[in-house]
């Protein structure tokens, strides 16, 4: 499954070239630099996440969250129009559908290429019950024939780059990873990102980077890797074990933003800067102030949400927490926020440099 390195320290080293993230890739004539890909991610990838992580630096394309075809369509649908909302910064940008109607999807692809989008993608990988009950996302790997119909209507109604993400297969005795890339190949798709587990796994186990290596030569288009980069060594692991594209980070991206700029820095120099404490509340601070920024009617519930993840590994981190679950408005989090780290960075730092509180679990997003 190829040697990951989640607990590992970091040791400065020098990279062959074979183990390096690649400086960029292109798909459909889109170039993407460097070679490293926000994943698409139900109720976070929103336009304020996306333009975060871009000036955090180090991320090459953008996502949006998985979006409904059929919502698309809809004139009444606010929720697919938000989804949507992007700006220009943004670019290159990719916009996600599910689905499973052909027409539908071909339809909302025209107007995906309307909204000015570089690329759109295809969800076959999303593993929620909700959406594969619908025969979207995930669901759609027990029907290959479909998702032809699917591949070859979409790709008709567009000029834009089409790509595909999806799951190794249904389960484990139901891989069709390897069919469906070739297929997807031969219907004229410029690029594919797996997602190295099955629906049945969800996101329990280890992701098989076996699955990308074997994909990677079985086409000839571009693949992305995508499955447990948690840290810079990861990726350059994935990389080295797989001869992926390019690779893409979900999870990861939430608890730790500056991911993207660490493999850069990690590839270029053989190692990369950790976040201290006032980096860390620099961040969120600058997080926080967007969401207000961009007036959202759900900014308090944003912020909250991506409390736990921000605040994993800050000292008294829980103390934070607590303060921002009782506060009632934006703006009385971010008071709590600034009151919170100033009176933090004002003490002197004890020895230890990891947290002694239990982990935050990391969110279930499709991805």
């Amino acid at each position: 499954m190829g040697h990951k390195h989640w607990e590992n320290p970091v040791v400065e080293r020098t990279l062959p070239e074979a183990a390096r993230v690649p400086a960029s890739y292109e798909v459909g004539g889109v170039k993407i630099a460097p070679a490293t890909v926000l994943a698409p991610m139900a109720g976070v990838t929103d336009t304020v996440f996306r333009r975060f992580i871009r000036e955090m630096g180090g991320c090459g394309l953008m996502m949006t969250e998985f979006t409904s075809a059929d919502g698309v369509l809809r004139k009444k649908d606010q929720k697919a129009k938000r989804y949507l909302h992007f700006y220009e910064d943004e670019h290159p940008i990719s916009a996600q559908l599910f689905g499973s109607n052909p027409v539908t999807l071909a339809e909302a692809a025209k107007m995906i290429e309307g909204f000015g989008f570089d690329m759109v993608d295809l969800n076959l990988g999303c593993p929620a019950k909700k959406v594969v009950k619908c025969n979207g996302g995930s669901g759609l790997l027990r029907d290959l024939p479909l998702i032809g119909e699917i591949f070859r209507a979409v790709r008709s109604a567009v000029k834009i780059p089409f790509t595909v993400k999806f799951r190794a297969g249904w389960s484990e005795r139901e891989l069709v990873f390897l069919e469906l890339a070739k297929m997807a190949e031969d219907c004229g798709l410029n690029a594919i990102s797996i997602h190295a587990r099955t629906r049945e796994q969800g996101y329990s186990g280890q992701a098989n980077w076996d699955w990308i290596r074997d994909l990677k030569q079985t086409v000839k288009i571009p693949v992305v890797g995508n499955g447990d980069i948690r840290t810079p060594e990861d990726a350059v692991a994935m990389v080295e074990h797989t001869h992926c594209d390019a690779v893409m980070i979900g999870r990861s991206a939430a608890s730790n933003p500056w991911i993207f700029r660490q493999i850069a820095q990690y590839t270029q120099t053989g190692k990369y800067e950790i976040a201290s404490e006032a980096d860390r509340y620099q961040m969120i601070r600058t997080y926080f102030r967007m969401l207000i920024e961009e007036e959202l009617p759900d900014a308090p519930g944003k912020m909250k949400q991506f409390a736990s993840w921000f605040t994993h590994g800050v000292h008294n981190g829980s103390h934070l927490r607590k303060a921002i679950y009782g506060s009632h408005c934006e703006h009385e989090i971010l008071t709590e926020v600034e009151k919170f780290f100033e009176a933090l960075l004002a003490k002197p730092m004890p020895h230890e440099t990891v947290s002694s509180e239990p982990e935050v679990p990391l969110f279930t997003a499709c991805e």
